[in-house]
């Protein structure tokens, strides 16, 4: 089969998409393995599936330029994936991606299906077209290597702090009931929720509304229990900056501040500011968080970082980024600039390097205009980081492109 040829297949919505493997493409005198395939529907419900190989870092529009030394190749693409304001986890080698909303109309509702991609086995599938469960602006964690929890989130009538969850093996949703002593938050959207065990979870900030949120952002602790379906909510003493379309994450405490070994949640965006706040610290043992092996991307964004004249400067007036955690680095991609009217969304990369003392970020800016990206996710997956979705340049319209980035 030739490189232009093209497959034809008609699929029911919850059928398995099996993405066939092409014939290697030929580029001057370059064979060109094709990672994934372009899927696309095609008239009389006939999935029409095109080569999506031909992206080779040798190819002139992808090319990182000398500045920043950086790119993001596509791999794959899909109106499946075009979305806004959704989450992508990874679980068991695949990425599940679920729910967000198709386009920045208030009035549209949110998505309730969950979309998988199978990058190694080069699958696509939609294995849940309606959960019963609409949600955008939400965030949620994994547990167990098992349950996808999800808290809070617009629902296209309000902001709920309900919980409900996905079970990857089962492939079933389940409604969980509040616990006799829950006392939730009013209503979550483009809050955080970060995973400190298996069992409880840490809820920070949210969107609009009362005069309080306006000064701080609540903090929550979420006891979960999976094999219960029950959970309950309770509001801790401390507080942090108001926040929201922040990002929180676990890192290893700073023990040259003085402080013990352990971990500790910073909280960082979603405000005029670059400060960080540390909205919790926790010992070893009770963390239920294992690092993900990525030796390739930590070797690469070490070199990054050292690269000469990067500039040392965090994220400042950035919302609704994306962050991941790579060994000992981590990195924001994208976001909207609060301080802009115009042109706010962005597509630079923030590395903060947890090596050095003190620590530090560096900035790269992007080059790309066509890979701005807001409500996206990057997302860690077997050595490779992969960024999902998004609004693109204009602020509204969704991207269907799946990405990987690129560090030569």
């Amino acid at each position: 089969m030739g490189g232009s040829d093209r497959i034809c297949a008609t699929v029911t919505e919850c059928s398995v998409i099996q993405i066939a493997r092409i014939s290697a493409i030929k580029q001057g005198r370059t064979a060109v393995k094709p990672h994934l395939q372009y899927v696309s529907l095609g008239h009389k419900g006939e999935l029409t599936l095109t080569p999506c190989g031909t992206f080779s870092r040798h190819s002139s529009s992808n090319m990182a330029s000398p500045r920043c030394q950086w790119t993001w190749n596509p791999v794959a693409q899909n109106d499946l994936f075009a979305r806004a304001f959704h989450t992508c986890t990874a679980i068991r080698d695949k990425l599940y991606i679920y729910g967000g909303v198709k386009s920045g109309e208030p009035k549209e509702p949110p998505l309730g299906d969950m979309v998988l991609l199978d990058p190694e086995q080069e699958l696509a599938q939609a294995v849940s077209v309606e959960s019963g469960f609409r949600r955008s602006h939400h965030d949620g964690a994994l547990l167990g290597d098992r349950w996808l929890c999800v808290a809070g989130g617009w629902d296209g009538t309000r902001r709920v702090s309900s919980v409900f969850s996905y079970d990857s093996v089962e492939g079933e949703w389940a409604l969980w009931a509040e616990g006799p002593t829950n006392n939730p938050p009013v209503g979550l959207s483009s809050h955080t929720c970060t995973k400190i065990s298996d069992y409880e979870l840490r809820v920070i900030g949210r969107e609009g509304g009362s005069r309080t949120q306006r000064r701080y952002a609540s903090v929550y602790s979420l006891r979960v229990n999976p094999s219960t379906r029950t959970y309950w909510y309770k509001e801790e003493v401390s507080r942090t900056a108001s926040r929201s379309g922040h990002s929180a994450t676990l890192l290893p405490t700073d023990t040259k501040q003085g402080k013990k070994g352990g971990y500790s949640l910073y909280v960082f965006g979603g405000r005029d500011s670059a400060a960080i706040d540390i909205a919790g610290e926790w010992s070893k043992e009770k963390i239920h968080v294992s690092a993900t092996p990525c030796p390739r991307l930590t070797e690469q964004l070490a070199r990054l970082v050292a690269t000469e004249g990067a500039a040392r400067s965090a994220p400042k007036s950035l919302r609704h980024q994306s962050c991941a955690v790579i060994g000992p680095f981590l990195v924001v991609y994208g976001g909207e600039t609060l301080t802009k009217s115009r042109d706010a969304v962005c597509n630079d990369l923030y590395i903060y390097d947890t090596r050095t003392s003190p620590r530090c970020w560096s900035h790269f800016p992007g080059s790309e205009r066509q890979h701005k990206r807001v409500g996206h996710r990057i997302c860690l997956l077997n050595d490779r980081l992969y960024l999902v979705g998004g609004f693109g340049a204009d602020g509204k319209t969704p991207c269907p492109e799946i990405c990987t980035l690129d560090i030569p």
